[in-house]
Formats: structure tokens, C-alpha cells, sequence
């Protein structure tokens, strides 16, 4: 009997923190857990300042211990040693680490040794015009760095086209999903409302959620009934919440926290439209799209990054220049107040479906992880 192939997921994030990169590698490690064919240890990183290790549905998770935060990126001179040493003691045959954090799967692939190694990269351009200092460093990093990791790694996969490892003419496309038996459409609401979902930090700032304040100031003086739920958590909520007190939009806004599983569901079951206002290529596909789509709600993003690829313009949701308030609020306005929303919501669930359900991502990504590990199966039809 073949023995399994032995997976090490390297994320710099990992539930219970939330996101687009912790929902996909989430994902990835369950569907590995799921298969006799594969063995799987989660390496991650922590808020604790000691490595612990845990088990959560049924898959070990070693979460380091960080030294400092730069910008968003974790970061120890320990881990090298750490990585080598968990690689070799799981026996790993496989490291599939996933960025665009950098450092910690920078190191993954560079103390890999002769292990194959995926890398699935989440980003466009890093640069999000958080400070110049940081800036120049994430520009310093794409030149110089980046390439020499995509250099050491066997395989790339892109999450959309416009994923940095696409640039270099041998990635392989693999989009995230959703699970449209959990994501499903629910009782529409009886409130004209707006959803963000997201991280509400400072690093974060690039998501756009100042512009879509801005936006739903105007929104509100259009429709007195309409109000704004934003879900998420970080460090620039009491900033945000000062900005909506000035807009006078305080008692029209909802502050959810971060959610998951059935309370997420429900949130995007509950709104009437969903936006995504982004400002920067660092936004290379946008999660939070095709779960609302899945939920049978339209969908509002910026016409950036990987959004125009997920949000197909006038059929499932509107596009909109990033950065520009009164653009967004027109359209959040029009969907709101026209009976497309029902039919934008209804393609996009047939989208969901048939181009995002999980099942294509993982089955791929799966095929992937065999064949670089010599292991691939042909499957004949009876």
C-alpha cells in the first residue's frame, strides 16, 4: 500500500483569524484531512509568545510564536530552525505554503530542502499606500525577493490573473470557492441594507471602508430606511466609528465583530447588497464576493485587482472606480431601489454554482499536491 503523502500548509494566518487567505487554506486542509491518500500539519502563526500546538477538526495546528509585526507580516529569526526542525519530525513530503505575507512562507520554501514545494499566492502588488517607509520595504521585497521564491518553488498556483505568479508564464489558475450547501440564499430583508464583510484595521486601510462610509452618508440621504452593517474586527474600528459619527451616519451603522459559520451566513442572508470597495491590486479576488453570490445576493465592488474577474458587471453586481465615493453610492443606490437586485442575486447564485463552488478548488489543488509528490492517480471511468 501507498503510504500518504505528508503535507505541511504554511499560512501566515490561520482561523480563528479572519479572512479571505484563512477561510482558502482552511479549506485546503480539511479536504487533505478528508483523503486517505493524505497526511496534513498546519504551520501558522500565533498572538501567543510560545509555539503551541493543538488539534481543530481534526488536524494538527502549530501556531509560532511571532517576534514583531512589520506592517502585517509576522516575524521571528526563530523560525527557520522551527520550520526545518517540524518539516523534518512530520516527516514532510510536501510543503504547500501560501502568501502574499511575506517571510513565513518565504523561509518555508527556502528550508524545504529537496521537498517539492506549491506555492499559492493571494496578491496582487503588495504596495497599499499604507506609508512611504513601508512602501519602499514591500517594493524592495517584490524585486528582489519575490521572485527568487517563486524561483524555489516546483509549482505556482494564482488565485486570479492578476495574482503576481502569474507573471511569471508557468502558474496555474485555481481560484477560491465557497461551499453553496452552507452559503445558500435565505429570507430576503426587510430593510434596505448594505453589507461590508472584512478586516476593519489600519494595515487594512486599502479594503476602502472610509470610501464606503463616505458612500453610504449619501446612500442614507436617498433612502432614510437604509442602513449599514459592517462585519469584522481590528484595531481601526473606534477610527471608523469616529469617521461615521462625523458623517452623521452613527446610529444608521451596525458594528457586527468578526463572525463565522452560521452567524456569517445569516449576516449575508440579511443584506440586501454586499460591497467590496477596495483600493488597491492587493484585493486579487474578494471571498466575500462569492459567498454573498452563493447567499443570492448582488454584489458592488471596485473595478480593480481581482474583482472584475469574480463580479461580472450588470449581471451579478456592478463595478465601480476604486476610491470614488459617489460612484459607489450610485450604485448601491440603483440596486437597492430596482427590481434587478432579485435578478442579480439569482446569477449569482447560479455563478456560485457553477464556477466557484469549493469542490472545483480543492479537487484541483489536490491534483496539484499528487503530482508534485509522484503520486498522481489516473481515474478511469467504469
Amino acid at each position: 500500500m501507498t503510504p500518504p503523502v505528508r503535507v505541511a500548509v504554511v499560512t501566515p494566518y490561520y482561523p480563528p483569524s479572519v479572512g479571505g487567505l484563512e477561510r482558502y487554506t482552511h479549506r485546503i486542509a480539511r479536504a487533505l484531512h478528508a483523503e486517505p491518500d493524505f497526511d496534513v500539519v498546519v504551520i501558522t502563526t500565533g498572538d501567543s509568545r510560545r509555539t503551541h500546538t493543538s488539534v481543530e477538526d481534526g488536524v494538527e495546528v502549530v501556531r509560532l510564536a511571532p517576534w514583531l509585526k512589520v506592517s502585517n507580516s509576522p516575524v521571528s529569526g526563530w523560525w527557520p530552525v522551527q520550520l526545518r526542525r517540524l518539516l523534518r519530525d512530520h516527516r514532510i513530503d510536501v510543503v504547500h505554503a501560501h502568501a502574499p505575507t511575506p517571510f513565513l512562507a518565504d523561509v518555508a520554501s527556502y528550508v524545504a530542502g529537496p521537498r517539492p514545494v506549491v506555492l499559492t499566492y493571494h496578491a496582487g502588488s503588495l504596495v497599499k499606500g499604507e506609508s512611504r517607509a513601508v512602501d519602499t520595504l514591500l517594493r524592495t521585497y517584490e524585486r528582489v525577493v519575490l521572485p527568487r521564491v517563486f524561483a524555489r518553488a516546483q509549482e505556482l498556483v494564482a488565485v486570479s490573473p492578476v495574482a503576481r505568479t502569474c507573471e511569471t508564464g508557468r502558474a496555474r489558475l485555481i481560484p477560491p470557492g465557497v461551499d453553496t450547501d452552507v452559503f445558500r440564499p435565505g429570507t430576503p430583508p426587510p430593510d434596505p441594507t448594505v453589507l461590508y464583510v472584512g478586516r476593519l484595521q489600519r494595515t487594512s486601510r486599502w479594503k476602502g471602508v472610509t470610501v464606503l462610509l463616505d458612500a453610504f452618508a449619501a446612500v442614507a440621504r436617498e433612502r432614510p430606511d437604509a442602513r449599514l452593517v459592517l462585519v469584522g474586527d481590528g484595531d481601526d474600528v473606534p477610527a471608523l466609528r469616529a469617521h461615521a459619527t462625523a458623517l452623521g451616519i452613527d446610529s444608521r451603522v451596525a458594528w457586527r465583530g468578526a463572525l463565522s459559520g452560521a452567524a456569517l451566513v445569516d449576516a449575508y442572508q440579511r443584506a440586501s447588497v454586499v460591497a467590496l470597495p477596495s483600493l488597491t491590486e492587493a484585493e486579487s479576488f474578494g471571498m466575500t464576493l462569492i459567498e454573498a453570490m452563493a447567499c443570492g445576493r448582488p454584489v458592488v465592488g471596485s473595478r480593480i485587482g481581482g474583482i472584475p474577474f469574480v463580479v461580472r458587471d450588470g449581471v451579478d453586481g456592478r463595478l465601480v472606480p476604486p476610491g470614488d465615493a459617489p460612484a459607489l453610492a450610485a450604485a448601491l443606490v440603483d440596486v437597492l431601489a430596482t427590481g434587478d437586485r432579485e435578478t442579480m442575486g439569482r446569477a449569482g447564485r447560479q455563478a456560485a454554482v457553477e464556477r466557484w463552488d469549493w469542490s472545483h478548488s480543492t479537487d484541483a489543488t489536490l491534483q496539484v499536491l499528487r503530482e508534485v509528490a509522484g503520486t498522481a492517480r489516473t481515474c478511469v471511468a467504469p
